[in-house]
């Protein structure tokens, strides 16, 4: 009587593989995460950058700037920058306007319960001061990093 192997993979091996595919997802998701956080703080930043232009194009207009984001945009400082949710596209900062007339500072907070609280807030001003609070979600760090 003759026995026939059948072709195909043990349980061993089969442990052995789902193993190693543990092990490599272990040390690529906390990187992932880094990598996630890291791109929605530059997309808050090139949104502020946007935004900064609409003020200068405000300020042509009326020799002063809008002193809201959420007010509907109109090209004068009566306006606003158009922003009616107050967020990034994403969600996950929130925008405000702090200033007066002749200077302004753009400001984009991350929204508490996403990824990004307490990766800390990203601003700029008129003068194209451009900050970044590391680990500080209030803006009040004493040695902001320029980016």
């Amino acid at each position: 009587m003759k026995f026939h192997r059948s072709h195909g993979f043990t349980l061993i091996e089969l442990l052995i593989v789902v193993t190693i595919i543990g092990i490599l997802a272990a040390i690529a998701l906390p990187g992932y995460g880094k990598y996630v956080i890291k791109a929605s703080r530059e997309t808050a930043q090139s949104e502020l950058l946007a935004l900064a232009s609409l003020q200068e194009k405000v300020y042509l207009n009326s020799n002063a700037y809008a002193t809201s984001v959420n007010a509907a945009y109109d090209g004068t400082s009566a306006g606003g920058l158009g922003r009616t949710s107050g967020q990034t596209t994403d969600g996950k900062y929130g925008l405000s306007i702090s200033g007066v007339a002749q200077s302004y500072t753009l400001i984009a907070t991350p929204v508490a319960g996403k990824k990004q609280e307490g990766n800390g807030c990203v601003t700029i001003q008129e003068n194209g001061r451009r900050e970044w609070h590391e680990n500080n979600d209030d803006c009040d760090s004493a040695s902001p990093i320029v980016w």
